[in-house]
């Protein structure tokens, strides 16, 4: 395709985009006609046209809106409509989505009632920011309505109930009629003028959207808008809505509910009381507790700074101070006599009749450790001398001679014989015996070896 070529639209495209136009171009619509071609099919929808005299556009009420719609358009009615416009795709029909439903005179009624609303929202009436808080506990309450309406009753019951001891005071009005929006407005001045309630209450029972028209009148909310003390509108039933509804600062959906809405609960507020009660209780115990602590910390204090009582402290850390130095006096005079006794100890040990007599004393010791040691010795040489003595003895000549032996001599030379042969015939010689000598000559000798000498 070329550059120049069309841009050619499908169907679909078309009826998609025709769609999109009409529901961007065309705000909700207030819509009057007749109603034909109705039809009510299974599935809960219904579906109409509404026509004039030249001209005719097809509906769709969907079963969603038709649940909350009071009046349900009826074939050959005479209705007005609160609609928006579509497209419907596959076929390419132009209709109306109902939103609301009006009978033809109401709807005018409604129509005018939505284009104030939407003026006065304009101008920020209805906004919450410029809404007064309600009073938690009011003293006085004003109920602008009519004396002898049921709405009156409700509340006054409901508030002695709530909360007895609120006074309530009542400025009466029309609230019904063409002459009772000059009187809501002139009994509203009257309370704002006075300025003698902390909260106001707007209310009537319920009625006709015709009754209730009086609370539509735009000078009314205007008023209501500007007013200088916190006011409640409790105006029809909870379906109801009129303009005071808007501007007002709450909405109660009943006069009864109003009467709770600026109220607290007598009960929930003695339970509100009494943990009031019960806290301010425990802080004034708690304030007196700590007061006494502060007043005996006080005393206390008087007490430790009282004249009486310092003279005593004085006089205490006098005893102590004194006993101290009598401490300290006598542990310098322990320490001086230790010392002292130390001196005179070393004194005395380098005295020169101590060292004489230490002297002395050694020598003596020594004397008796030397006589001692020669006791001892000569203890042991007497012994050693007896042992020496035993074994001489046995081994000396004398001992033998007792045992029966005898000593040969040379009598001339004293040489002892030992053999035969050192003796001659004819030779001296003494013979030694245990008790004396012999002297003897030797006559003959006889030789060991010689036969016949018996070894005997």
């Amino acid at each position: 395709m070329s550059a120049l070529s069309p841009d050619i639209y499908s169907i679909s495209r078309l009826n998609i985009e025709l769609h999109q136009v009409l529901k961007s171009s065309f705000p909700l619509l207030w819509v009057a006609g007749e109603v034909a071609n109705l039809v009510k099919p299974s599935s809960g929808h219904i579906y109409f046209s509404l026509k004039d005299s030249q001209a005719q556009i097809r509906c769709a009420l969907f079963r969603q809106k038709r649940t909350r719609i009071r009046h349900l358009p009826q074939a050959g009615e005479q209705i007005v409509v609160r609609a928006r416009i579509a497209l419907y795709e596959p076929r390419g029909d132009c209709q109306l989505i109902i939103e609301q439903v009006q009978p033809a005179g109401e709807g005018q009624g409604q129509y005018a009632f939505e284009q104030l609303k939407q003026k006065l929202q304009a101008e920020g009436l209805f906004e919450q920011e410029r809404k007064r808080p309600l009073p938690l506990y009011p003293d006085y309450i004003g109920l602008i309505t009519s004396p002898s309406g049921a709405a009156v009753q409700d509340i006054v019951h409901v508030l002695q109930r709530r909360y007895p001891c609120a006074r309530v005071l009542i400025y009466p009005t029309l609230v019904q009629g063409a002459e009772a929006p000059a009187a809501l407005r002139q009994a509203l001045q009257l309370a704002l003028q006075r300025a003698e309630c902390d909260v106001l209450i707007l209310a009537r029972g319920g009625g006709s959207q015709e009754d209730l028209a009086a609370f539509n009148d735009e000078n009314l909310a205007r008023q209501i808008a500007q007013a200088t003390i916190p006011l409640v509108s409790a105006v029809g039933h909870e379906i109801d809505f009129t303009l005071v509804d808007f501007v007002a600062d709450q909405r109660a959906p009943t006069p009864s509910a109003a009467a709770e809405l600026v109220t607290p609960d007598q009960d929930s507020l003695s339970a509100v009381l009494q943990d009031k009660q019960t806290q301010l209780q425990q802080q004034i115990q708690g304030y007196l507790r700590q007061q006494q602590q502060r007043l005996a910390q006080l005393h206390h204090r008087l007490q430790q700074r009282h004249p009486d009582n310092r003279l005593r402290q004085q006089q205490q850390r006098l005893d102590e101070i004194q006993h101290r130095l009598y401490l300290a006096q006598r542990h310098q005079l322990q320490t001086v006599s230790y010392r002292l006794g130390q001196q005179q100890q070393r004194l005395r040990a380098q005295h020169p009749g101590g060292l004489l007599h230490q002297l002395q004393t050694n020598i003596a010791q020594q004397q008796h450790q030397l006589t001692t040691t020669f006791k001892h010795r000569l203890q042991q040489q007497a012994a050693t001398l007896q042992q020496l003595m035993g074994k001489l003895h046995a081994l000396s000549p004398l001992a033998t001679l007792q045992r029966g032996y005898s000593i040969v001599r040379d009598q001339a030379e004293q040489q002892i014989i030992h053999r035969v042969e050192d003796v001659r015939v004819g030779d001296s010689l003494s013979v030694q015996l245990q008790d004396g000598a012999l002297y003897v000559l030797c006559t003959s000798k006889v030789s060991a070896s010689d036969p016949g000498v018996s070894a005997d």
